[in-house]
């Protein structure tokens, strides 16, 4: 038991307990430490994300028994990303008072709810009753059920506060590069899931994993010591110095709206929602549209559709862990410049492609820069925004990943416009988006050169 200005703690497996003499608190035990926040984090993350690859694999189905046009399909397909991007700034920001438990188990039980009524829906009406009328009410449970998906921008500030800055790439990059697997996962299990036990026991299965997944968290789930500390009654101050003792480097702004006030009074919170809409936000958006280029443009079968899909969504996500640990060596602006270009590069491909082996060798080169990009953004948001890391993560999580949301009915309109060939033009969209990305991830490196000298100068002095 050792004593830091009027407070002692001692490390007990995943509690520590806290002396806080000055306050006439007696003992308090805090639950959790860095790496079981980061554990319960990323289970959460991967539960509520896995949503995201539902719609793409199942689009078909309702396209053929509701007489659906691709703007529809790709309105279907997008409409979980709506509610998984935009509640992302309310319920980010919302950490930043309460920490990460409340907001992760809301948005988990909202996403329960939304897939319940798919399945009771599909269960009831599919294929017979299920008709153009009922369209709108797939759309709102979709919305419903991509709440699960804004869980996201909460982990990343629970993720952030019990991290130090010198370990922010690389805990950001894997808890969103483990979670990102989620999609890919799904995707790939899902055809086989559909062929074997029909659409509604599909349903049903992903609701029972939902569940599980809402309890595990329940269990699991640990906000960092600054929250725990408020919730048994320290004023800010004395939680906040308690906390840094015990490690803990960031700190909230304050209220939910003092969060997003003051990132959104920082320029390089918005250069960092551009970035991601392009990388996050794309990746959101092909994850749900691969199923339908794959077979509507080359052909596959379902199967080989959804492997497809899984290989970019995977390689997305797996890059995104390795990512994270590259930005922390080279910078998060020098390793968003590479992979922004990297991004363009494969989507270029894919704009000219007409068969399997341009289209794999693009998506493959797409993923790597997307997925490494990914890790950069979120290496620089407490490195640029430390004084709200909750409200920046809402905004650049939030209205960076609604470019999942309105990349897919985009593409649809190609389609619409151009027939078959509209399915590689379309990528076009993600050509244009990645070199404005770059352009903006050049102006965030030149905007910190200076500093990076003046510390150079500063060590050189002394």
């Amino acid at each position: 038991m050792a004593a830091v200005g009027g407070r002692t703690h001692r490390a007990a497996g995943t509690e520590i307990d806290v002396t806080l003499q000055d306050h006439g608190e007696g003992n308090a035990t805090l639950r959790g430490t860095s790496t079981t926040g980061l554990l319960g984090a990323t289970l959460g993350f991967f539960v509520g994300f896995a949503a995201v690859a539902l719609f793409g694999p199942t689009a078909h189905r309702f396209k053929e028994v509701m007489d659906l046009s691709p703007a529809m399909v790709g309105l279907l397909v997008a409409a979980p990303s709506l509610s998984g991007s935009l509640l992302r700034i309310p319920f980010s920001a919302w950490v930043d008072t309460t920490g990460g438990r409340k907001p992760f188990l809301v948005l988990l039980g909202l996403a329960a709810l939304g897939m319940s009524g798919l399945f009771a829906v599909i269960h009831l009406l599919y294929p017979d009753r299920l008709n153009a009328g009922l369209y709108p009410l797939l759309l709102a449970l979709g919305v419903l059920a991509g709440c699960g998906i804004a869980v996201f921008s909460v982990g990343i500030s629970q993720v952030s506060y019990w991290f130090p800055q010198s370990r922010q790439g690389w805990a950001l990059g894997t808890y969103a590069g483990t979670g990102n697997l989620a999609p890919g996962v799904f995707s790939m299990l899902l055809p086989l899931t559909l062929g074997g036990w029909g659409l509604g026991t599909t349903y049903l299965v992903w609701l029972v994993f939902l569940l599980a997944g809402f309890g595990l968290y329940y269990l699991l789930g640990r906000n960092a010591w600054y929250f725990q500390l408020r919730d048994r009654g320290l004023a800010p101050d004395q939680a906040r110095a308690a906390a840094g003792d015990l490690g803990q480097e960031l700190f909230p702004a304050g209220s939910l709206l003092q969060s997003l006030a003051v990132s959104a009074r920082v320029w390089k919170t918005w250069a960092l929602v551009a970035l991601y809409f392009t990388t996050f936000g794309g990746f959101i958006a092909l994850t749900a549209w691969f199923p339908t280029y794959w077979r509507s443009y080359l052909g596959a079968g379902t199967v080989a559709a959804g492997g497809l899909t899984a290989l970019f969504s995977l390689l997305t996500s797996v890059i995104r862990v390795l990512g994270g640990s590259l930005s922390d060596r080279l910078g998060g602006e020098r390793t968003a410049v590479l992979a922004l270009g990297t991004t363009a590069l494969g989507a270029a491909l894919l704009t000219v492609s007409s068969g399997y082996a341009l289209s794999v060798a693009g998506v493959v080169v797409m993923a790597l820069g997307m997925g490494v990009n990914n890790a950069a953004v979120f290496k620089l948001v407490p490195q640029e925004v430390p004084q709200a890391v909750g409200g920046a993560a809402g905004w650049v999580g939030g209205l960076g990943a609604f470019g999942g949301f309105a990349v897919p009915p985009l593409m649809g309109l190609f389609v619409g416009a151009q027939g078959h060939t509209g399915y590689a033009r379309g990528f076009v969209i993600v050509v244009i988006l990645a070199a404005v990305s770059l352009i903006v991830a050049l102006t965030l490196r030149r905007d910190r050169e200076p500093s990076r000298t003046a510390r150079r100068l500063e060590k050189t002095v002394h």
